[in-house]
């Protein structure tokens, strides 16, 4: 069976923007990539498992490249919305 594909909205906080910019684009080829005060902000579509082992997996990337970094994600696939902050579930939508 082919994993389901989720649309990714994610606002990550960190100290060094440019340095996440550059991981992500060679790493998610994103559909867009914003920088805004204190971070950036990211939307992309990613296939795998399930919503919060790519959640885990993207963080744990991200703070490979940059310690100090937060993550905001929505994560949608099939009419259904879930949220977390860094690795913690924070709800589900739909």
């Amino acid at each position: 069976m082919a994993e389901p594909f989720f649309t990714l909205e994610a606002e990550i906080s960190t100290d060094d923007a440019q340095a996440l910019g550059a991981v992500l684009a060679a790493r998610l080829r994103p559909d867009e990539i914003a920088q805004v005060p204190g971070g950036l902000r990211v939307s992309c579509v990613l296939q795998g498992p399930s919503a919060k082992e790519l959640n885990r997996e993207l963080l744990s990337y991200l703070r490979r490249a940059v310690k100090k970094t937060r993550l905001r994600a929505r994560w949608q696939a099939g009419g259904v919305t879930e949220r977390y902050f860094d690795y913690v579930f924070k709800g589900r939508d739909g």
